[in-house]
């Protein structure tokens, strides 16, 4: 089991400022090129010059932390490990929409709940975690709820993916909730990301004389997914029948007047879901709110 009582280790990457050590000058700034694999062993520090050197923990600061006269000393929660109140964690992207291939990264999403003394700190806490190298981000539970109810598709995905890893029981909760967030605002989001995918195809074709297969891909699903949960009440994730016809999409095989044909129809029943669509007005406020005032609660 992970000793919360000890410190994180800092990834390879995080810059640093040398506080103790007599093979650099205090307040020179380095970057951590290896990271031990426990808290009691050294890090190894490269300078801007290519020197590199040995360090302990307790020689360096997180220059981030420096810059703002934070020290270990002054907060020890500033560099608690956040990863560790992961309380949602799915798996998105294209092995979610059953359109991955053997090239295909895996890519996580999810959500984290910091505990009440992080959170309510001088130092606060982000609104997302991200691991670029892991292919991960988190949001901070007020963050995801926020985007949630502004119909956020990426977000809404989220709550909706059928590959979930890890759901505590609040995160139980959220899921079993989730159509909360469905409002009719999902036809102006849902219609924002469409128009800024056809910008990017408009920009490809401006510049290069062809669009990119994969924001083709994105702008018809998006719309296909619009459609579903204005009729439905339920966001699809898995792309189903559509799916070898957006692989062809994806790997240049379609031609670009077929891909435009099928988008004016697809918008022309996206226009028309909304007409006729079932979902309320504005998603439910109070009861996300209910929700996230417990989260809280739960974390003092």
């Amino acid at each position: 089991m992970l000793d919360k009582s000890l410190p994180p280790i800092l990834p390879v990457g995080t810059q640093v400022v040398i506080e103790n050590n007599a093979a650099r000058q205090r307040g020179t700034m380095g970057v951590v090129v290896q990271a031990p694999a426990d808290p009691w062993h050294v890090y190894r520090v490269r300078f801007p010059d290519g020197f590199e050197a040995s360090y302990k923990r307790q020689d360096f600061s997180v220059l981030s932390q420096f810059q703002s006269g934070e020290s270990a000393e002054v907060d020890p929660l500033a560099e608690q490990d956040l990863y560790q109140h992961v309380i949602y964690r799915c798996v998105m992207g294209s092995r979610a929409y059953g359109l991955d291939d053997d090239d295909s990264d895996t890519d996580r999403r999810g959500i984290y709940l910091p505990p009440a003394q992080r959170h309510w700190s001088l130092y606060g806490v982000p609104e997302q975690l991200e691991n670029d190298s892991a292919q991960e981000v988190y949001w901070e539970l007020q963050k995801f709820l926020s985007l949630a109810l502004k119909a956020n598709p990426n977000v809404l995905e989220c709550l909706y993916s059928p590959l979930v890893e890890h759901a505590s029981p609040i995160a139980e909760q959220l899921l079993a909730m989730r159509q909360c967030f469905l409002s009719k605002l999902v036809y102006q989001t849902y219609n924002g990301y469409v128009m800024s995918q056809f910008k990017k195809l408009q920009t490809d074709l401006r510049n290069r004389g062809v669009a990119k297969p994969k924001h083709l891909m994105h702008l018809i699903r998006l719309l296909l997914a619009g459609i579903t949960t204005l009729r439905e009440g339920f966001v699809p994730v898995e792309v189903g029948e559509h799916r070898e016809r957006l692989l062809a999409i994806k790997h240049g095989e379609a031609s670009l007047d077929d891909v435009e044909s099928w988008r004016r129809d697809l918008h022309r029943e996206f226009d028309a879901a909304f007409e006729t669509t079932a979902l309320p007005d504005r998603p439910d406020y109070a009861a996300v709110n209910a929700l996230l005032i417990e989260a809280r609660r739960s974390m003092v």
